[in-house]
């Protein structure tokens, strides 16, 4: 039995991999860099958790051990905190390369429309990653998708899944746009392909399927898919927004937030998704399935519909949270005397009530700036929960009469846990 290793394979892509593989006979290895996100029900049997840009050949070699083919499904959408473009698209595989022994196969899994002078990083560092693999003694293959669709709702799926449900209204987004598909299976049935030697060494080849689709009609297709009503409103996105839009997604991207929204994403689908199927069909394998068989081929249960009609929502909870932190903060530092005013009848001594306001105030603006920044999000959560309950059990001791005031300032606080709450438990790692 052959031994594979997946690189990114908590990925969208990589999970697909290494399920078509285990179930095709193979021995599968996974290589991720969250030891958190490698469950149990994963078809691996085996795991190496490494971040992949601080490997260097020496390392290499040891998880190269016992290895027959290596698949590389990882990547990056965009330079931020944790990714680093050049380091997972050109170097690490450079490095990867430089260890293998010769002839070990090497099968991996680019993007449909790499080049050297593509119009963003993303597409030129995998060129550059691509031109490595090209130039070594591996036995390689190079698989080129256009945008991936999978039962998995991740990225660029998610985002077409939330704006296609939103209620009664389809956004049109770049409506001159062509987007060609690909569903998940048959880029892993290419894999597993490649895997065999079915495809010979030194093959580069798109995976997609033959049509185009125009982004906005793309959105509208998988509307119907999610069994919603048609829209009530086509609203156009005017370019001058969305470039808008798409900065402000890369300035939360340096806060952890690896948004479908940034600049990249923009520019690739402003450009257009494409790719030319031929030389997958030359190679021996059948051509990938055309959209509707694709949708028809992925659930469309009510998760699915609950999920796309949520989307939206957790970040704006997140905003929403992070506000009302914030202003509840800045305004009891602005105006400490006011706020201590409510415990002004308890039976507090007056620093007691001054250490309190001044306390509080200080711990909702570290909450509410918190929850803003993606590593500290869930625990951010967490903290305003625990506060809300001590504000509660605090009011109810030394200020009962705060339940019955008329602006409900204790019976406002209940919302607001179960917003942070849904927070807690929406925002995840794969």
């Amino acid at each position: 039995m052959q031994t594979v290793l997946v690189l990114g394979a908590n990925g969208l892509i990589g999970a697909a991999c290494c399920r078509a593989l285990s179930d095709a006979g193979f021995r599968v290895l996974g290589l991720g860099r969250r030891g958190h996100a490698l469950t149990a029900s994963s078809p691996c049997q085996g795991w190496m958790v490494h971040d992949l840009t601080t490997l260097d050949r020496r390392a290499w070699a040891e998880c190269l051990t016992g290895v027959d083919i290596v698949v590389n499904a990882a990547g990056a959408l965009q330079d931020g905190p944790r990714d680093n473009l050049d380091a997972i698209h050109a170097t690490m595989p450079t490095e990867l390369c430089a260890a293998a022994p010769p002839g070990m196969r090497l099968v991996q899994i680019s993007a449909a429309g790499v080049s050297p002078e593509a119009s963003t990083e993303f597409f030129r560092s995998k060129a550059r990653g691509d031109a490595a693999i090209a130039r070594s003694a591996c036995d390689w293959v190079i698989l080129r998708p256009s945008l991936v669709l999978a039962p998995e709702a991740y990225g660029g799926t998610a985002l077409l899944r939330g704006a296609a449900a939103l209620p009664g209204v389809l956004p049109v987004v770049l409506p001159d746009s062509a987007v060609k598909t690909v569903h998940v299976d048959d880029l892993s049935a290419a894999v597993v392909a490649a895997a065999r030697g079915d495809i010979a060494p030194g093959t580069c080849a798109d995976v997609t399927n033959d049509t185009a689709w125009p982004l906005p009609e793309l959105t509208a297709r998988i509307r119907s898919w999610l069994g919603l009503p048609p829209p009530r409103l086509r609203l156009p996105v005017p370019a001058p927004l969305l470039a808008l839009i798409g900065k402000g997604a890369d300035a939360l991207g340096w806060l952890g937030w690896r948004s479908p929204l940034r600049s990249t994403a923009m520019t690739v689908l402003r450009d257009g998704v494409g790719g030319d199927p031929g030389p997958l069909r030359a190679a021996g394998l059948p051509p990938p399935c055309d959209l509707d068989d694709t949708l028809a081929a992925l659930p469309a249960t009510r998760q699915e519909r609950l999920y796309a009609r949520l989307y939206f929502l957790l970040p704006l909870a997140i905003a929403v949270l992070s506000l009302f932190w914030l202003i509840s903060g800045l305004v009891a530092l602005a105006r400490p005397g006011a706020a201590a005013s409510v415990l002004s009848e308890s039976a507090l001594p007056g620093w007691a009530i001054q250490t309190a306001v001044i306390g509080g105030a200080v711990t909702d603006v570290a909450l509410g700036l918190g929850i803003l920044w993606r590593r500290w999000c869930r625990a951010s959560a967490l903290g305003m929960i625990a506060v809300s309950l001590i504000y509660l059990l605090g009011g109810t001791l030394f200020a009962p009469g705060l339940w019955l005031d008329p602006l409900g300032p204790l019976v406002k606080v209940l919302p607001s846990i179960l917003l942070a709450l849904v927070v807690w438990l929406g925002v995840e790692d794969r």
